[in-house]
């Protein structure tokens, strides 16, 4: 039976079980000790390193006292400036707008408007990190998680970018653990499964498991099994029209 708690910044804390809120707590302590900028974080936080390591404390301690040291190196200021992401943003490749059925605020990515030739890594490092914070940021309270419609009509060669994808793995499953709720691949070409074949091994098994590839025939279908209409953008035959992630509000 679930449980409740209040966090330490007033959000109730609905426990899975007795055992996963304990292991928070087991956790809370000993990565305090290692890290005591630790005590800044809530537990929502705490646990969802420990869901994204199947419970287990070690790994999910491991893993966030390595979240914390990337933090301070790669958003020393706290958030990412849109002035230091202007080349990625000029590209207007992703919009947020609308939550699914279950509250998840909806991220829509345009691969064909990304370029690799132009790119740079490291601005499109702090431009995932930006995005990310900004959906995560968005979010009503009691959700955790967010969707993404990634849709890739007219990607091609010059929209090929392994390294930047494997970037974005990266960081979404190491430093935003169990924020994906949903990703949904539409309008995918032929010729991207070979990039496919060669980004798979890098993602991880929760990963996995919410990757949806979507027909054509059956897109507009599909999207509304959780999505209503009304929250559904319009290009995809709902009624919200998309809205650029900078001009987004939190």
């Amino acid at each position: 039976m679930d449980s409740k708690d209040p966090s330490e910044d007033g959000k109730e804390v609905i426990w899975s079980s007795d055992v996963e809120k304990n292991k928070v707590g087991l956790m809370r302590v000993f990565v305090e000790r290692e890290d005591p900028t630790s005590k800044e974080v809530d537990d929502l936080m705490l646990r969802r390193f420990l869901r994204a390591r199947d419970l287990d404390i070690g790994k999910a301690s491991s893993l966030f006292l390595k979240f914390l040291k990337w933090r301070r190196a790669a958003v020393p200021n706290g958030f990412i400036s849109e002035a230091d992401i202007h080349n990625q943003l000029a590209e207007e490749k992703l919009f947020v707008q609308g939550f699914d059925k279950k509250g998840r605020r909806i991220g829509v990515f345009f691969g064909a408007k990304h370029n690799y030739y132009n790119r740079d890594i490291d601005e499109l490092k702090r431009y995932i990190v930006y995005l990310l914070d900004k959906l995560c940021a968005s979010m009503p309270n009691g959700q955790e998680k967010f969707v993404t419609i990634a849709d890739l009509e007219g990607w091609g060669y010059s929209n090929c970018d392994v390294r930047a994808c494997i970037a974005a793995l990266d960081i979404m499953q190491n430093y935003y653990p169990e924020r994906l709720g949903k990703l949904f691949m539409i309008h995918v070409p032929y010729i991207f499964w070979t990039a496919w074949k060669i980004v798979y091994p890098f993602i991880d098994k929760n990963t996995k498991k919410k990757i949806v590839f979507v027909e054509n025939k059956i897109l507009k279908a599909t999207l509304l099994q959780d999505i209503d209409e009304s929250q559904l953008p319009e290009i995809y035959g709902g009624k919200l029209p998309l809205v650029p992630i900078e001009d987004s509000t939190d």
